[in-house]
């Protein structure tokens, strides 16, 4: 028999797993405004080339509207742009969503941003034929958030995950940057139970790893299977 007790986290492992998302929250709100140089830094300049892997696994056509979930400082949405399509955008924190208004406003592109929660997205059933999400936090894999993507997603819609990126290349600082991934938790095994949750919310989901030139990326596939015809 296991020994559930020596499973459990112990009392420093908690305070631990307190300190870093404490850091996260700061990153994402009152210190959003250093994420960019913190992204740069942390991927050794690679964090915009595995956010836009995201972009390889689209099969909406340019002109349709594409929903990004948890938008940060608005790259992702620039991108979207430069190749056709129309956007809309969400993110909990109000700090992100100025700087991604701002950034926007900058490149003269009109800001579809909303502020709310994934667990119960502002938007009506069946409007996107495609959603996206880079390096999104556990909220993304929450049973409620993944019915509220399927609920908006159109048959036969997408779901997209950038989940991870891995350096490939860097020496010296690519391995402390390896250890600084591991000790703030984001070296661990696939999120428990992501296919299962993925499945019983409806999706066909799978893994592509992307290569690139000095790091790899990971990206989650989920479809919304077509709408069943009805019996006769």
């Amino acid at each position: 028999m296991t020994n559930t007790r020596s499973a459990r986290p112990t009392p420093l492992a908690r305070a631990w797993r307190r300190v870093i998302r404490l850091g996260f929250r700061l990153l994402y709100n009152e210190l959003a405004f250093t994420y960019d140089a913190v992204a740069w830094i942390v991927s050794l300049g690679e964090w915009r080339r595995w956010q836009r892997t995201a972009l390889n696994h689209l099969t909406a056509p340019p002109g349709a509207t594409v929903l990004e979930l948890a938008h940060g400082t608005g790259d992702l949405q620039l991108d979207l742009r430069a190749l056709g399509y129309r956007t809309v955008a969400l993110d909990l924190s109000r700090s992100m969503g100025r700087l991604a208004r701002r950034k926007l406003r900058r490149r003269g592109i009109p800001a579809r941003l909303v502020r709310g929660r994934t667990q119960a997205l502002p938007f009506p059933a069946e409007r996107f034929p495609a959603v996206i999400s880079t390096f999104p936090a556990e909220f993304i894999f929450d049973p409620a958030t993944l019915a509220e993507i399927h609920r908006v997603l159109i048959p036969c819609g997408r779901l997209i995950v950038v989940v991870n990126g891995l350096l490939t290349q860097g020496g010296a600082a690519r391995d402390a940057l390896e250890l600084a991934y591991r000790v703030t938790g984001q070296r661990g095994p696939w999120p428990a139970q992501a296919d299962k949750r993925l499945a019983a919310a409806g999706f066909r989901s799978r893994l592509v790893v992307e290569t690139l030139r000095r790091s790899t990326a990971l990206v989650l596939i989920a479809d919304k299977p077509p709408r069943k015809a009805p019996m006769v």
